[in-house]
């Protein structure tokens, strides 16, 4: 099977691609050559996805039994990709978004049936409208997509709700001891999922027949509070979180940028039916267990300095949200 991902370099698409290739697929990355990830027996085309010229000229006549695009975003990146590899794949998979899923949820188990509806971050309504491209281009001329949703997945990037994202910031927060934010009481429930037990049910997918038209949500079946996934994160840096509870909502009066991936998505107890991935993924199973992925991805942020990212406008953006929550009387 030949298998194209336009991107392939992101840590999620690079676990899915390390497992492709141990499963004896044939895969290309198409991305601009410039992040220096590499995965071993993957043959790179280099060519901007944004230039439709560059990338017919990149790959000349080859085609493929599965195309996934991991860096689509806005309706514009599905509206090109359903015009440049229409005649290039028997199957094309769209990464969409968990957060997609209504917010505020009416209920909090959620299904691929679960509505789409997200009024507070503008992330999750652009990727509703990309699935809404694909959606009406299978109906109308029978372009074979497939959409897959991840929730908050990790590998070299800590999951968490506030904190920085891509950084070590969080990290530098616990070692020095200053306060840390988590939102509501913490007691609501989420999931986080291994790239790694993500790769597991997503690389089935590929080239499969029945799962065109279709919609999925990979995670694991593990649910934990936000208290525990910050002590369990705390915990295998070797210290003690100290914690501070703020609302949401205070959160997004004072950081709307911060309060929007809280009330439009992890603000929220939600727990994924993954009884769907698994009668197409027969056996699949998330593994992986927070406390011992945690490890690993602390591990490498201190495996080379250079990963140790702090970002002081993390750090400034949460000093702000508790000096405010402080003055209010907290």
């Amino acid at each position: 099977m030949r298998v194209l991902f336009v991107g392939g370099t992101g840590f999620i698409s690079a676990a899915v691609s390390r497992l492709a290739v141990a499963r004896g697929i044939e895969l290309w990355h198409l991305n601009r050559g410039r992040r220096g990830t590499v995965v071993d027996g993957v043959r790179t085309v280099v060519a901007d996805a944004h230039e439709p010229r560059a990338v017919e000229s990149a790959l000349g006549g080859e085609r493929f039994d599965a195309v996934v695009d991991w860096i689509a975003y806005v309706p514009a990146d599905v509206e090109r990709d359903v015009a440049l590899f229409g005649p290039r794949t028997r199957q094309f998979v769209f990464i969409s978004s968990a957060s997609a899923y209504e917010k505020p949820p009416r209920s909090p188990f959620i299904t691929e049936s679960t509505p789409l509806r997200n009024p507070y971050w503008q992330y999750s309504r652009d990727k509703i409208a990309c699935e809404e491209v694909l959606v009406r281009a299978y109906r109308e001329s029978g372009f074979p997509a497939t959409i897959v949703r991840p929730s908050l997945t990790y590998d070299t990037v800590l999951p968490i709700a506030i904190g920085g994202w891509g950084c070590a910031t969080l990290l530098d927060r616990l070692q020095a001891g200053r306060p840390i934010i988590v939102h509501g009481d913490g007691t609501s429930l989420w999931t986080v999922t291994h790239a790694d037990d993500f790769a597991r049910g997503f690389v089935p997918l590929l080239g499969h027949p029945e799962a065109i038209g279709e919609s999925f949500h990979i995670t694991s079946d593990q649910s934990l509070t936000w208290n525990q996934i910050y002590a369990t994160i705390a915990g295998a840096l070797g210290v003690e979180a100290q914690v501070v509870h703020v609302p949401s909502d205070f959160v997004a009066r004072i950081d709307p940028e911060m309060g929007a991936g809280l009330l439009g998505d992890k603000a929220h107890s939600v727990l994924f039916d993954n009884s769907k991935i698994r009668r197409y993924a027969p056996g699949y199973l998330a593994s992986i267990p927070f406390h011992e992925g945690i490890r690993r991805t602390i591990a490498w942020f201190q495996a080379d300095p250079r990963r140790w990212v702090v970002k002081p406008e993390v750090h400034a953006a949460m000093d702000r949200v508790l000096a405010a929550w402080s003055r209010a009387g907290a």
